[in-house]
């Protein structure tokens, strides 16, 4: 019978390689979910994230436009008061004519919203450098569009396959009962596809915005235990003396 490679059988240099791309992967995650709360919450005018602020990110908040769910959400903190906030709203809400965007609203994006809104900042974000740009932004809101949630998805499944794999890797060298270990590793790419094809259903479905959050924190939950998981075994768990079966 083969003998397999445990983390009984690393050396504390290996362990300690280990351990520091765990934790540092581990912060890492929290950061990125510290950023998908403040992406996101808010935007149906109450505060912290709720699934109701899902369902207006990937269906649309069909009472109100983009600009207003942004300037109610993310966007409210760039802002530098609540009053500059009403005036843009009540723009919105007057008609949105470029004669009132020129005198109240447009010295308020120039002031706060420009660095990151315009052709010069390379970023991938509606440009607030002109009224007919921006006007495009007081229609509706049907949340976000199927060539965005393509360019998201595939930066996800690239980036965060990769991760999942490394840190899966990992986590083979622990010692535990073979059915588990073989379903713990493939969970996490489990709920990452689920999570991620939940985007595309709730953008026609909002109900399904339930199933995004859900798959999101299972994603969450089996990769942060397959990291406590391996740190525990590599420096606490004693090991058995008979290797089992990867």
């Amino acid at each position: 019978m083969p003998k397999y490679k445990r983390f009984s059988d690393t050396s504390v240099s290996e362990k300690i390689l280990d351990s520091m791309f765990l934790i540092t992967i581990g912060i890492g995650y929290l950061f990125a979910l510290m950023n998908l709360y403040y992406t996101h919450q808010g935007r149906d005018g109450e505060p912290g994230l709720s699934v109701s602020d899902v369902v207006i990110a990937y269906y649309g908040s069909h009472n109100q436009t983009r600009l207003g769910a942004a300037i109610n959400g993310p966007m409210e903190a760039n802002l530098p008061n609540s009053a500059a906030k009403e005036i843009i709203l009540d723009w919105i809400n007057q008609g949105a004519t470029e004669e009132s965007f020129n005198e109240r609203v447009k010295p308020i994006m120039d002031e706060n919203c420009i660095a990151c809104h315009s052709a010069e900042s390379g970023m991938s974000i509606p440009d607030f450098t002109s009224y007919a740009n921006v006007v495009q932004l007081t229609k509706t809101d049907t949340g976000a569009t199927i060539p965005a949630l393509v360019r998201v998805s595939h930066i996800h499944l690239f980036g965060i396959a990769f991760i999942l794999f490394f840190v899966g890797r990992i986590f083979l060298l622990c010692e535990m009962n073979v059915s588990l270990k073989r379903t713990y590793v493939a969970l996490p790419f489990i709920f990452l596809l689920l999570d991620i094809s939940s985007w595309f259903i709730t953008k026609i479905i909002p109900e399904f915005a339930f199933v995004v959050v859900a798959a999101g924190g299972l994603v969450g939950v089996t990769f942060g235990l397959q990291i406590l998981i391996c740190l525990y075994q590599m420096w606490l768990y004693k090991p058995k003396s008979i290797p089992v079966e990867m």
